[in-house]
């Protein structure tokens, strides 16, 4: 089996990590509602589902 030579340190171990970080994810403000949502994803808003300020589905309740 493969064994280091010399330790690695705290500094040059944590410089390879330093790419592993959580991004913040972007949100975006429905014009037509006024809603916050994640880009690129339909919500839902008063039992209708819009995209791009569409309204793309209305839900069963709503139409029964």
């Amino acid at each position: 089996m493969a064994h280091p030579k010399r330790k690695i340190s705290k500094t040059r171990r944590d410089k390879r990590r330093t790419h592993y970080k959580a991004s913040v994810p972007q949100i975006a403000v429905d014009s037509t509602t006024g809603e916050s949502h994640l880009y690129h994803r339909a919500h839902w808003h008063e039992g209708k589902l819009y995209y791009r300020g569409q309204v793309v589905l209305e839900s069963a309740a709503a139409e029964a």
